[in-house]
């Protein structure tokens, strides 16, 4: 039986529980993602949303879980409309749930204004290429794969690897590196974690109060013992106040979002209540297009100063680049930052592998009048030697190093300060762009320079000193 009040379309009983899944019959014109209060017999309300309108039917996925529900005690109140989230440029320095509740027990900030978490797409023409960087404080990062101000540039990483800590000195030390941009520009930062155990959690929240960072980070926490329903909103609530400070109060927005295989597991485990054909490793076939509905809101456009920046945090189940969850991102995406088990388990951080690392729109936001004029030639020439160090060092498995002709050894010895100076750095060591590019040029010293090729003259005449 259904009756209809000032808050919309209320049914009393339901057809069906399963898990989070709840099935509502004898509705009609229901849309979908439409946001639904669900009481139970106790009075106890929750929400949920529409996943599925049929012609007299509506399938519901219950944020807080279905236990205590019964078929007949409960009523469904359908409330016209999708789930909308306060925003403020007041959340800087907060901390807030799934749906932008406050949990860090302050009084919740004044709204200007609610919007839909799903967001509005951008217009592909009011799009800006990015051409400004952002800087890291992170050698192998601002050296060789550069993050520009409007990309999406995801971390690859694995079990046990210090990506926490990474995205930690990340959020610390980002700022903006492009002198055309400024720095009196607005920049802000959110962090988004999904699934994280309590540990975590308190490690991200201690380490953004002890450096002062948090006062420029609004966090968004859904826990590893929360409803797994919730793991789907964490990421469009903190894109949603991303959206708000980047296009309407122009702000230069930094959202590092972990991790995106909690998501995608959130995802598959929904997509498994609903008895969903799956696809590869029984995820859902619609993942890319879910992934990339997330993966897309970034950017800057043209009505706007700010931008929006992104980087995905994923653990690669088995170390497997090729899984679907690190596959997918990587085609969306606009390159990747991959950490290196070896590299990790030889003591060094951050450990980034940089071969199988790219930064795509990098070439466009590093050079002259924006980092520096030496830095293309000198990324590719850094990347050109320590590819050939690894071809060396498989040489010398076989051989040993001390059958080596002498530039080979030469080479060896590049390797290494390039991976023990150049790569490693310490985890509050905040190193400007001009600091990486020196330190690079330093490492080169170790090779003749007939070797340099990738340089040009001026700019070997200019930096070059041999230490051959």
């Amino acid at each position: 039986m259904s009756s209809s009040s000032l808050q919309g379309l209320q049914v009393q009983g339901i057809s069906k529980i399963e898990g989070p899944i709840v099935v509502v019959e004898g509705v009609s014109n229901i849309s979908y993602d439409e946001v639904v209060r669900i009481t139970g017999q106790d009075g106890s309300s929750r929400l949920g949303k529409v996943l599925e309108a049929g012609k007299d039917f509506a399938v519901i996925e219950v944020f807080a879980g279905t236990s205590g529900l019964s078929a007949g005690g409960t009523v469904v109140e359908f409330t016209g409309r999708s789930l909308h989230i306060p925003v403020s440029k007041e959340m800087i320095g907060r901390v807030f749930n799934s749906f932008a509740e406050p949990i860090d027990g302050l009084p919740a900030p004044v709204a200007d204004k609610f919007l839909d978490i799903n967001g509005l797409v951008i217009n592909p023409v009011s799009r800006v290429y990015p051409e400004e960087y952002l800087q890291t404080g992170i050698s192998a990062i601002d050296g060789m794969n550069t993050l520009i101000m409007g990309q999406k540039l995801p971390v690859f990483s694995g079990a046990g690897l210090p990506h926490d800590q990474l995205a930690a000195q990340i959020i610390r030390q980002a700022r903006i590196g492009s002198a055309k941009t400024g720095e009196t520009s607005q920049f802000s930062v959110i962090f988004a974690a999904m699934g994280i155990k309590n540990d975590v959690a308190a490690f991200f929240t201690e380490e953004f109060e002890r450096s002062g960072a948090l006062n420029n980070v609004a966090m968004f926490l859904n826990l590893a013992d929360d409803p797994a329903i919730e793991r789907l909103l964490t990421p469009r609530t903190a894109l949603t106040l991303a959206e708000y400070l980047a296009f309407e109060c122009q702000h230069h927005v930094l959202v590092i979002m972990l991790d995106m295989t909690n998501y995608a597991e959130a995802l598959r485990q929904i997509s498994n209540k609903r008895g969903e054909v799956p696809a590869r490793k029984g995820f859902p076939g619609y993942m890319y297009s879910d992934m990339a509905s997330l993966y897309e809101r970034t950017g800057r456009i043209n009505t706007s100063q700010g931008s929006i920046t992104q980087i995905p945090i994923l653990t690669m189940p088995n170390d497997d680049i090729t899984h679907p969850i690190p596959d997918i991102s990587g085609y969306i995406t606009e390159g990747q930052i991959v950490l290196s088990r070896n590299l990790h388990q030889q003591d060094l951080y951050p450990p980034i592998s940089v071969l199988p690392s790219l930064s795509r729109l990098m070439k466009d936001g590093i050079g002259e009048g924006k980092s520096r004029a030496d830095q293309p030639h000198l990324a590719s020439q850094l990347y050109a030697a320590y590819a050939h160090v690894q071809d060396i060092r498989a040489l010398a498995s076989v051989i040993g190093e001390d059958e080596l002709p002498d530039l080979d050894q030469q080479y060896l010895a590049f390797g290494k300060a390039f991976e023990q100076r150049f790569l490693k750095q310490g985890p509050e060591e905040n190193r400007d762009i001009n600091t990486t590019l020196d330190l690079a040029w330093e490492i080169l010293g170790l090779l003749p320079r007939s070797e340099l090729i990738r340089l040009t003259e001026a700019e070997l005449d200019q930096h070059y000193q041999s230490k051959a």
